[in-house]
């Protein structure tokens, strides 16, 4: 049986970039996968605001955000990467959470090196930990993996925000250094910027596409041609689904009814019409 590691280490060995819409739930990872996608992340902004109402401020702890990938992973085929913050302590609490991770089904975890606690990468108001102190916690994510967690890792960096480019594409090259599998910089504030780290640093790089944030929108051929591999939407189905919401709470508030899918096609995307096939399946047998 493929693992979920060597799903997305078969993805990553294909030079076209990778579209990854970012899940919340099992419900969204299960509509991203019906939808053709071949991976999802499971967003730590989009959990915290969907499982606990709350920002993306530190407030998740890591055994809500391992349950909530655990639900997540077991719902789809597809590879799931796994936000896991700062990795929820010291070194060891970082190798406890890759292996957390690993456990509960996803293909890849990501480490980042803000201070906690943290915050959304695109807002105010973030610092990150020192250079030394950054590197440690890579080096215990991959520690971690070399033991034998099932699992990718990625390597994230804030520092552009908080230390400049420089300081930020010298922690993107010592995460490849240490054996980091995917590198992330987050917020470069420029298309100059994103060639650069994706001319000078190594491996398999993400870009983050967030709508009004730092990052310039680029489509899918200029993040190809730059040298992304993977491209995520964080918050894209979190805020459509808040729009939505919201639209049809106003609909009813005014006494109209809103426009949805019918009960039928719910019934589909959920997964009742499959449940009662293997139902009837089994009902079938126990009579012949």
């Amino acid at each position: 049986m493929t693992s979920p590691r060597q799903k997305l280490e078969s993805l990553l060995a294909n030079p076209r970039l990778l579209v990854m819409p970012c899940c919340y739930d099992a419900l969204t990872a299960s509509l991203i996968e019906q939808a053709g996608f071949s991976l999802t992340f499971m967003s730590g902004f989009a959990v915290s605001a969907a499982r606990l109402g709350l920002p993306d401020t530190g407030l998740i702890s890591f055994g809500e955000m391992v349950d909530q990938g655990r639900s997540i992973c077991s719902r789809v085929n597809i590879p799931v990467i796994g936000d896991a913050d700062t990795g929820y302590g010291n070194a060891l609490n970082i190798k406890r959470t890759i292996a957390g991770y690993a456990a509960a089904g996803f293909a890849c975890a990501m480490i980042e090196d803000q201070l906690m606690p943290k915050r959304c990468g695109h807002t105010r108001g973030k610092q990150v930990v020192e250079r030394g102190e950054a590197l440690g916690r890579i080096r215990a994510a991959v520690d971690a993996r070399e033991e034998g967690a099932d699992i990718l890792i990625m390597a994230r960096t804030d520092a552009r925000a908080t230390h400049g480019l420089e300081e930020a594409l010298y922690r993107c090259q010592a995460f490849a250094d240490l054996g980091a599998d995917i590198i992330f910089l987050e917020a470069p504030e420029s298309v100059a910027e994103m060639e650069r780290f994706c001319r000078e640093i190594p491996g398999h790089k993400m870009a983050n596409m967030l709508q009004h944030g730092k990052t310039p929108l680029l489509s899918h051929g200029q993040l190809e041609e730059i040298g992304f591999q993977i491209v995520a939407y964080p918050l894209t189905l979190l805020s459509t689904a808040i729009s939505a919401m919201q639209q049809a709470l106003s609909d009813l508030k005014t006494g109209n009814y809103p426009d949805h899918l019918d009960f039928a096609a719910l019934r589909e995307l959920i997964g009742f019409n499959e449940y009662d096939r293997q139902q009837q399946r089994y009902a079938e047998e126990m009579t012949e």
